[in-house]
């Protein structure tokens, strides 16, 4: 070992030394303290930029063309700002927004100037992406916390979509696409523009009664001239949907109950399936469904009975090289909505968190294997008491399954949040999962698993400042000391350059079983410096070369350092919209148990107790996503642990806009290790094709295939919109062994589900 890796090593241990001489308390208070008193900054757009919302008595009939004489004194936004390429511009091509309400509606006129009639509409599909459409949307603050918005966006051929935007839009994450709402858009398109008319209901949205104010953004995605702008100014170092950035819309007069009506959505499936491992045969018929309630303007109470969730897209598989699990997202329907009072808990990149909803629902048979775990019902209460305070309480039971060795068990949770400052907020929750009934297969120390805990989330008036303070303590049986979990990260993004510094210690013994926590017994350390360079004109909007250092350490092994990652990075966008990033690191591993990254039955796995130490490059390309033809390579080389391995991916997209959208992912994985270790070639292909036959009636068929699995798999969805958020799907998944090619699991259901008011 040289002078200079030994010093470093000794200067390590040495400094380990010294944190551990503080008590975790202490040092969780003083950065608690630090993180309450950090200087805010005033909004630092060019506010405050306000439209006047002016009240009717009577309807518009939307037709896309905003010919009533109310649009005409209707208050009007305009004069957007440049986002991307550039955001000390206005916007080439003018954008206006109007608006203006009733006791019931508010309504929204759109007029878009363009270059020619040649708009850019990937798919008809609601729910569209934002990144490969033309389109304008608007979010609206309704609460002003600057943490929380509703958002609807619009084609030029009227499709929609709406998200809860959470997290302050400041995250890539923020997006939450599965929320659902009635409303209206229609739409004309012209040689040199279009027109959007919306009416949104006021039950589709929450806010306070008697309230004369929201804050509001309107901002836009010109294809054609690749150009992103706003009307409220967002500096481009921050995302262009941060909450931070918005101007304010003043209603004429007091808004009154948004009268929302109690909510039925009643379900029935069918369901034939075959089991080729067992030959076995299965035909289902259930019925069931939810209850939406309104608990005042600004809370909801969701009720599910024998929930249903056989509608819902596939995840997308993956080649997972690592120690550790996977993420996934959160799909289904019913924990959706206010999701982010639920989930946003925990480590702020999503390695630590004390809920995760996907737990639900899914259970471990006595083999290991993950298999589905029926829900029998469950309620859920969220929302806002007011402008400072958010409460939510979730409760769902699950069925037992002797046969598997699972238990029935209760699920729950509580949560509140207290808005701080400009944008922060200061959250206490709850988790408990709790075992009904007595088992013979149970041990006794799974009887229920507890989670308490305390967050603070940080974001400055300017989002310049964010960060996320954390502590948790697990309670198991007989085991209710120690078990914390804690994080302090902190981020300074002013526009220049941005810095970050991430503390985070999860305790060997803690557990959250309903949780995302895939590493435990660990102490990290990070920080990561980006400069940013904002060439004027030219090929190149912005590029930000950075450094970046991750250290984990291992408390229960005298605090040895088990992994180190040294990275060089470059990112760079262009004005055309494509961006490409250069990546070069080093990396330090200590296997601290054998481990076999092939997963190859009956291979030698990588010895434990050594270390291993390699270096990779990777590059990562995305072409411009308006073209009709995009795509996205990316690739990564070097060693790995004590061989090497190389990976290539692709994603190509084409479309026969707006009808057709035809998809191919692509990865391939090579490892290469010295004997005795196996090496492995891994394959994931994964084809898709899109067809919206109209606004109302899609086709989706996804073929994934992966080696590494030994699962060639087949989901082909047909949905009918019949009626506003009332569906009928026809799904079916086949999935075949790709070793000795056979078919694995074979199913087919029809499911129609219908959205009442009452």
């Amino acid at each position: 070992m040289s002078v200079y890796r030994l010093s470093c090593s000794v200067l390590f241990q040495k400094g380990i030394r010294v944190i551990r001489l503080f008590r975790v308390r202490l040092l969780l208070c003083g950065l608690l303290c630090l993180f309450l008193y950090l200087p805010v900054s005033v909004y630092s757009q060019d506010s405050q930029r306000n439209i006047f919302v002016k009240y009717i008595q009577g309807t518009i009939i939307l037709d896309g063309k905003l010919d009533e004489p109310e649009w005409q004194t209707a208050g009007k936004g305009g004069n957007f700002w440049q986002f991307f390429p550039s955001d000390s511009a206005r916007a080439m091509n003018n954008t206006e927004f109007r608006l203006m309400y009733n006791d019931n509606m508010l309504y929204i006129g759109i007029r878009a100037e363009a270059k020619s009639d040649n708009f850019i509409v990937s798919s008809l599909r609601r729910d569209f992406g934002g990144t490969s459409n033309d389109n304008v949307t608007l979010m609206f603050d309704t609460f002003k916390d600057g943490t929380t918005a509703f958002l609807f966006g619009m084609t030029p051929y009227g499709v929609q979509r709406e998200v809860f935007v959470s997290g302050g839009g400041s995250q890539r994450n923020s997006f939450n696409n599965s929320w659902d709402q009635k409303w209206q858009v229609e739409s004309t398109m012209h040689d040199d523009y279009y027109v959007l008319e919306a009416a949104v209901p006021f039950s589709s949205v929450k806010f306070r009664e008697g309230e004369k104010t929201w804050r509001v953004q309107c901002y836009r995605w010109d294809m054609q001239t690749n150009e992103q702008s706003a009307w409220a100014r967002v500096p481009q170092n921050q995302m262009l949907s941060s909450l931070a950035f918005m101007g304010t819309m003043e209603f004429e007069k007091p808004l009154g109950k948004s009268h929302t009506p109690f909510t039925i959505i009643p379900y029935m499936n069918t369901l034939a399936s075959k089991d080729y491992s067992t030959d076995s045969k299965d035909s289902k018929f259930s019925i069931g469904g939810d209850a939406k309630v309104a608990i005042g303007n600004s809370m909801n109470l969701d009720i599910t009975v024998n929930p249903d969730f056989s509608n819902v897209e596939v995840d997308d598989i993956f080649t997972n090289l690592t120690r550790f699990e996977v993420f996934l997202p959160e799909k289904r329907q019913f924990f959706i909505d206010n999701n982010d009072l639920f989930g946003s808990y925990g480590d702020a990149y999503g390695s630590a968190n004390p809920f995760f909803s996907r737990r639900i629902g899914l259970a471990r048979d006595a083999s290991g294997n993950m298999i589905e775990n029926r829900i029998i019902g469950g309620v859920r209460l969220s929302g806002k008491l007011n402008d400072r305070w958010r409460l939510g309480f979730l409760n769902m039971q699950t069925e037992e399954d002797t046969d598997n060795e699972i238990a029935s068990n209760n699920n729950m949770m509580f949560t509140m949040q207290r808005k701080m400052f400009a944008r922060s907020s200061l959250g206490f929750f709850a988790v408990n999962r709790q075992t009904f009934g007595d088992y013979d297969f149970l041990d006794p120390e799974n009887e229920y698993n507890r989670v308490l805990g305390l967050d603070y989330n940080l974001a400055s008036a300017d989002n310049s400042w964010t960060g996320k303070f954390y502590v948790h303590k697990s309670l198991q049986p007989d085991d209710t000391k120690g078990n914390y979990s804690w994080q302090t990260t902190a981020t300074y993004n002013p526009r220049k350059f941005k810095a970050v510094i991430d503390l985070r210690y999860v305790d060997e013994d803690f557990r959250a079983d309903l949780g995302f926590i895939p590493r435990v017994g660990i102490f990290k350390s990070g920080n990561e410096f980006n400069y940013i360079f904002y060439p004027s004109g030219g090929k190149i909007s912005r590029h930000s070369p950075g450094a970046r250092a991750v250290y984990y350490w291992r408390p229960n092994m005298d605090w040895k350092q088990t992994d180190r990652t040294y990275s060089l990075l470059y990112d760079i966008n262009l004005a055309n919209q494509s961006s490409l990033r250069l990546n070069l690191s080093n990396e330090y591993v200590f296997l601290t148990r054998d481990f076999d990254p092939t997963r190859t039955l009956g291979a030698v796995p990588l010895p434990g107790n050594e270390d291993y130490s390699f270096n990779t490059f990777s590059v990562d390309y995305q072409s411009n996503p308006a073209k009709v033809f995009s795509f996205s390579v990316e690739s990564e080389g070097g060693g790995y642990y004590n061989g090497h391995s190389f990976t290539a991916g692709t994603e190509l997209t084409y479309r026969f806009q707006p009808w057709v959208l035809l998809s191919l992912n692509t990865r391939y994985d090579a490892l290469r290790l010295p004997d005795p270790h196996a090496d492995a070639d891994f394959w994931l292909v994964t084809p898709k094709v899109d067809i919206t036959f109209s606004k109302s009636v899609f086709w989706s068929t996804l073929v994934q295939y992966s080696n590494q699995r030994e699962n060639l798999g087949i989901n082909s969805r047909l949905q009918w919109r019949f009626a506003p958020l009332s569906d009928l799907y026809l799904v079916y998944n086949d999935n075949y062994f790709t070793k000795d090619f056979g078919p694995k699991f074979r199913s087919i259901n029809l499911k129609i589900s219908y959205w009442l008011n009452i």
